[in-house]
């Protein structure tokens, strides 16, 4: 799951003089915005930001445990304490250790240390699992939808509410306010709306006022329902890479009559006069003698599986 981007620490540059590049980090972004001085260009604050990786080592101190999480050539230390909330995927409370994958979420305007390797005092530590549960760090408006107008919460009584400071949770205390949300299925609709199967409301960040936005465009209707066969496939066989839902191209294309013809880098994918040729890496996909293009690139996610963004299937079902 998903991602890393650049996250700007106007602060920690000046400390620093340039001498220490910003940290690589993925969230979901809003609020603030802050000016790059070497391109001249806006770049969008994160509300969270997210630090990923394995965690290669545990030092314990006399009030904090610092984890060395590494993903690639970044490295990150996330420091985690009695108090701090630890959950899997799937939302049970967890324990850290040494080899755990992780997802740190750290209050985007928390101040930071100027040193190297960064150090975060996460709001909330994700250790991830095997189980298809997915997790959404963000703030969530009066509809309960996320800022980037990409999930909405359709609360029900087999939600499990709470906070982070131990108060008794309401459904209308959840809008307008940075949520913690665990889920397991969602629509393909925009946004795509899911019944949490947990949400935790980070009570211990300061409320802001809201921040009048344009209106969000109306979007577009929803596809029409795919095959229940292929529904149930995309809804137990996914990954989330950047943002979008990633599904296993084979197994959906020959459920749905195509031909799947295996090559070196990726597969062609054929049915009639339609044909799709599809290399793993590489966002461009050929459609007959055209080229289009996919969100995120294609990927082998599993042995011997190339998995695809979930839009390609309404490509395949016109």
């Amino acid at each position: 799951m998903k991602m890393t981007k650049v996250v700007p620490f106007a602060m920690s540059a000046l400390l620093l003089g340039g001498a220490i590049g910003a940290p690589t980090a993925s969230a979901n972004e809003g609020e603030a915005t802050v000016i790059n001085a070497e391109t001249s260009e806006q770049q969008v604050q994160p509300i969270f930001i997210k630090v990923t990786g394995t965690v290669e080592n545990v030092e314990v101190r006399e009030n904090a445990t610092y984890y060395t999480v590494v993903d690639g050539d970044n490295t990150n230390i996330v420091i985690a304490n009695k108090d701090s909330l630890v959950f899997d995927n799937m939302g049970k409370e967890a324990k850290l250790q040494k080899g755990d994958k992780v997802s740190a979420y750290s209050y985007g305007k928390k101040p930071m240390l100027a040193i190297y390797p960064p150090q975060y005092n996460p709001e909330v530590i994700i250790v991830e699992t095997e189980e298809m549960g997915s997790v959404e760090v963000d703030f969530f408006n009066k509809d309960l939808v996320d800022t980037e107008n990409n999930l909405k919460l359709n609360v029900g009584e087999d939600t499990k509410l709470a906070s982070a400071t131990g108060k008794a949770v309401k459904v209308d205390d959840l809008k307008e306010q940075h949520l913690v949300v665990f889920y397991t299925i969602a629509t393909m609709s925009i946004p795509a709306q899911t019944p949490p199967s947990k949400v935790i409301v980070l009570d211990t960040i300061e409320k802001e006022e809201p921040v009048e936005v344009d209106p969000v465009p109306t979007p577009e209707p929803a596809p029409a329902p795919v095959d229940s066969a292929v529904q149930e496939i995309i809804n137990k066989d996914f990954y989330e890479v950047d943002g979008t839902k990633m599904v296993p191209l084979r197994l959906i294309a020959e459920k749905l009559g195509f031909k799947v013809e295996v090559t070196p880098k990726g597969a062609i994918v054929s049915k009639g006069a339609l044909s799709y040729t599809i290399t793993r890496g590489q966002k461009e996909y050929g459609y007959n003698k055209a080229l289009r293009q996919f969100k995120v690139a294609p990927a082998l996610l599993e042995s011997g599986k190339t998995y695809v963004p979930v839009e390609f299937v309404e490509e395949l079902t016109k």
